[in-house]
C-alpha cells in the first residue's frame, strides 16, 4: 500500500473520537493509523484497481443480500481493531449476530469491531511487505478469513484464524469456505 506515516503521538495522541473528527473534515483524505497511533495516509487507487475492487464489492453484496447473513462492507469504512489500529479493507464482512450487539453509536462511526472476512486487492504501487503485513494484523486480531489478491504475480494468499497461509498461482474461483457459507468468487472479475 502507498502510505505516508505521520507521527503525531510526540505532540498529541489522538483519541477515537478525535481521529473520527479528523477523517470527517478531511473527506478527501483516506486515513488508517496503526496500533502505534501513527497517522497513515493512504493514496488513492487507480481505475482498473477501482474498478475491480467495485465488481468485487459487488458480488460480495448480492451474495449478502440473498442470503441476509450479515453486513457488507466499502473500502472508505473503517474499523477499530482489538489492537487499537484504524483499518479499511478493500472488502469486508461481518456475522449479522456480531454486528448487531454493536450500538447505533458504534455502527454509525468506526465500529470497534474486526470483521469475519476481509479483502485487499494491490494497486500496482502497494508494497507486498506491507499489505501482508496488514493481513497478518486482521488475522491477529480475531479476522477468521482474509484474502490478499495480488493482479500483477497472479496469486491469492488465503489468511485463516490458526492456520499457515496458503498461497494460490492464478485460481479460478475463491470459496468462501465456512466463513462465507456459498460464496464463490469467480476470479474472471479480478484477472481479465
Amino acid at each position: 500500500m502507498t502510505a505516508i506515516t505521520v507521527n503525531l503521538n510526540p505532540i498529541i495522541q489522538l483519541t477515537d473520537n478525535q481521529f473520527y473528527q479528523l477523517c470527517r473534515e478531511n473527506p478527501e483524505v483516506k486515513f488508517e493509523r496503526n496500533a502505534d497511533g501513527k497517522l497513515l495516509i493512504i493514496s488513492p487507487t487507480g481505475g482498473i484497481t477501482g474498478n475491480k475492487n467495485a465488481e468485487i464489492a459487488t458480488d460480495f453484496a448480492i451474495w449478502n443480500r440473498q442470503t441476509k447473513l450479515g453486513a457488507c462492507f466499502d473500502s472508505s469504512t473503517c474499523f477499530k481493531l482489538p489492537n487499537g489500529a484504524n483499518r479499511s479493507p478493500d472488502v469486508a464482512w461481518i456475522k449479522k449476530e456480531r454486528w448487531d450487539k454493536l450500538t447505533p453509536a458504534e455502527q454509525e462511526k468506526f465500529s470497534p469491531i474486526a470483521p469475519d472476512f476481509v479483502l485487499e486487492l494491490m494497486s500496482p504501487s502497494d508494497s507486498l511487505q506491507e499489505t501482508r503485513a496488514k493481513m497478518q494484523e486482521y488475522i491477529n486480531n480475531e479476522v477468521k478469513l482474509g484474502w490478499l489478491i495480488n493482479r500483477k504475480m497472479r496469486q491469492v494468499e488465503i489468511y485463516r484464524l490458526g492456520k499457515p497461509v496458503e498461497i494460490l498461482e492464478f485460481p479460478q474461483e475463491l470459496s468462501g469456505e465456512d466463513i462465507l457459507p456459498g460464496f464463490i468468487l469467480n476470479m474472471e472479475i479480478v484477472w481479465g
